[in-house]
Parts: C-alpha cells; structure tokens; sequence
C-alpha cells in the first residue's frame, strides 16, 4: 500500500507547480489540463459538483520532489486553497539543505517555527508557504 498526498490549490497549481520547482527542485512527472479531457466527456463526468474550471486550469498533475511524488490541481477553482490540519514534511541530509529549503518555502509565506537545533535534530522549523501548506523541515540523523 502507498499513501500519496493529494493538493487543491483552488486555482493557483501552475503557481505553485512553478515555486516548488524553484524552492525544492519539484519536476513536473506529469500535467493534465481540463483541456485534454475529452470533448464528448459531460460538464460533471469529473466528478465534482457544477461546472468544469476552465480549458487552462490543471486537472491532475505529479511532482517528483526527492523520493516523493506530490499530487496536485486546481480543485474547483474556488480562489482560496485550505490546507487546515497537515502539514508535509522534508527530512534534510545537512543543515544547509535545511536552512535553503525551509528559507525558500517561507519566501511569501509564514514561518510558525524559526529552523533552530533542539534536542531531537540540529535543525527543525515549521513553515507555511505562499499557498498555505504547512511544513516541517527537520535534519534527519
């Protein structure tokens, strides 16, 4: 069995798709627009309550950020992405790819936690980035 996290960005996963390449290295493994669905598929053959986002909007794309695969889209487009209750979390070798990743990803975003050595790992903080997802970057041993 794989558990794999799955992100709504509301509207805003080509920006995001973009920051986390730049933040974290995120290579895009795969990109699906609504605008390849199917002509003939029906406005609700989606799944999702109402209308379909429009033809530029991401439908479902993969990132490969390390040894991890991230699943992501625009959802229904509603504006507001709400990651309430998770958070991801990035194991770093060094302390400098601690420091350079939790830097990157509180650039427009929200640190909760200053990256500072406790007594389980010289470094450990927690972020919110730009969209609001929460992280924890912690130097494993």
């Amino acid at each position: 069995m794989k558990v794999q996290s799955y992100l709504s960005f509301e509207g805003r996963c080509d920006e995001a798709i973009a920051f986390y390449g730049k933040a974290l290295g995120a290579e895009v493994v795969q990109l699906m627009r609504y605008s390849d669905a199917p002509a003939d598929m029906p406005p609700d053959a989606d799944g999702c309550a109402g209308a379909m986002p429009g033809p530029d909007k991401v439908m479902h794309a993969v990132l490969r950020i390390g040894e991890t695969e991230l699943m992501a889209s625009d959802g229904r487009c509603s504006g507001q992405a709400e990651f309430k209750g998770i958070m991801l979390a990035i194991t770093a070798p060094t302390e400098a790819d601690a420091r350079k990743w939790f830097d990157a990803l509180a650039d427009g975003g929200q640190v909760m936690q200053p990256l500072i050595a406790t007594f389980f790992s010289p470094g450990f903080g927690m972020v919110g980035d730009r969209f609001g997802v929460g992280w924890m970057v912690v130097v494993g041993h």
